[in-house]
């Protein structure tokens, strides 16, 4: 059986972490990404080898338009260097930076800042992996609950978010006829260090959030990877163009 090699932006920690580490799991190899932390980035290499799986981390940089054509030549090199391989089977586009502004202390450059690593980048990565993912493949974009509710401060990450969403339905229409998938994964409140670990160190926060969900808590991280590595796997081959919502059913 042919080895299936998924790449995971911002896959050193965190969301992106599990869903590595789901992945591989499934019997998937794994090729991360990472921005700043390259020790950690390595950690969950050697956690994914230590599963049976090959792994190989890139340094990444989302907020950097210009840098992307380099990545991508990086991305060729290393499917050579470490599968001998020319393509790939899933893009699961995860990288991001939180940040909560009110609408009136929105300044440009952070509504540059979002755009380019929450919508932009993740546009134009798909855009350029394409060519190399393999027919039958799949695409994860991972997007929020705070598309479908909405939380003070989210205003212009929620809106890439949901231009995000609508993009991965036009991945699904443009590239079904290659059997490629595009779907979306929407946590809500997840426990980790995202938005300068938020939740985790606001015990009233996470309180209150716990409170709105039916299921009485927040998320963690490997309430998350999972669902990812479903729609990577066979199982999920007749679900295309939808949103997930992953998130204890918060809102309703």
């Amino acid at each position: 059986m042919k080895t299936k090699i998924a790449v995971v932006t911002g896959g050193s920690r965190g969301l992106g972490k599990d869903m590595a580490l789901a992945l591989a799991d499934k019997g998937i190899d794994i090729l991360l990404t990472y921005r700043s932390q390259k020790e950690e980035a390595d950690k969950t290499v050697e956690l994914i080898r230590q599963k049976g799986r090959k792994a190989a981390a890139l340094f990444y940089d989302a907020t950097d338009m210009k840098g992307l054509t380099e990545f991508v030549e990086a991305i060729k090199n290393t499917l050579q260097q470490t599968w001998q391989a020319d393509r790939f089977d899933f893009l699961v586009n995860n990288a991001g930076v939180g940040a909560t502004i009110p609408i009136a202390q929105v300044k440009e450059e952070d509504f540059d800042m979002l755009l380019n690593v929450h919508f932009k980048s993740v546009y134009f990565l798909t855009q350029n992996t394409l060519p190399l993912l393999n027919d039958g493949g799949a695409v994860v974009n991972v997007s929020t609950g705070t598309t479908r509710f909405c939380v003070p401060g989210y205003s212009v990450y929620s809106s890439m978010k949901s231009a995000v969403e609508t993009f991965t339905k036009y991945i699904a229409k443009e590239y079904g006829a290659r059997g490629i998938r595009a779907n979306i994964v929407a946590p809500g409140p997840v426990e980790t260090d995202f938005n300068n670990a938020a939740i985790r160190n606001n015990p009233q926060m996470k309180g209150f959030l716990s409170s709105l969900s039916p299921l009485g808590r927040v998320g963690n991280a490997d309430d998350i990877g999972s669902v990812v590595a479903f729609l990577c796997s066979d199982e999920a081959r007749w679900i295309n163009g939808q949103r997930i919502e992953v998130s204890g059913g918060i809102n309703l």
